[in-house]
């Protein structure tokens, strides 16, 4: 999934690529989800100011465990990103700036040695001759992971008591009552005022 930038004209360039279910399912290892299918990849680049203008998308479907009732949970997850990929001798300014206005602007960073900023949120840097796609879809992949993954929007979970799915039917679990001393002194609080 590399691009040449002469491959890209002044009309834009329209690509169908495919990232491999084993190399998906190498960047998503250790994170609970496995990859079930392939991506398949649509995406346009544009040349815009020096850069280039890269807008994708594709269907990750993945099997993980439900974080409410721990049964098994298959998630389709449309991805869409849009990034602006710069190349490094344009990457802030870094053939404009002479010696002194480095200098300068690092004093003004303060003490914090971070040049990261949230303008830079959109930015992905590249050589400035060949654009290497599989990283950057890699990471939108993992992007797009839900923290809290539900079989259902409307998943019941488990009981808390006996640890029936409650999905699948009601348990005979009376609702326990709140009788932890905390609780208690909170009950003597509330009387007393």
């Amino acid at each position: 999934m590399r691009v040449k930038i002469e491959e890209i004209k002044d009309q834009g360039l329209q690509l169908k690529e495919s990232l491999g279910l084993e190399q998906l399912r190498a960047a998503l290892e250790g994170s609970g989800f496995q990859a079930t299918e392939p991506l398949a990849v649509s995406a346009d680049l544009r040349k815009v100011s020096g850069g280039v203008l890269l807008k994708a998308q594709f269907t990750e479907r993945v099997d993980t465990q439900c974080k409410r009732c721990l049964a098994d949970a298959t998630l389709t997850l449309p991805v869409s990103f849009t990034l602006n990929l710069v190349p490094q001798s344009l990457a802030r300014g870094e053939d404009v700036l002479d010696e002194d206005e480095v200098e300068e602007k690092d004093r003004g960073h303060g003490e914090s040695g971070g040049s990261f900023s949230i303008n830079d949120t959109d930015e992905e840097v590249f050589d400035g001759k060949v654009i290497d796609l599989e990283p950057i879809v890699r990471e939108q992949a993992i992007l797009a992971l839900p923290m809290n993954a539900l079989c259902r929007e409307d998943c019941k979970g488990l009981c808390a008591q006996c640890g029936q799915n409650l999905n699948e039917k009601a348990c005979a679990c009376e609702a326990k009552s709140e009788d932890s001393p905390l609780a208690r002194q909170l009950k003597k609080l509330k009387i007393q005022s």
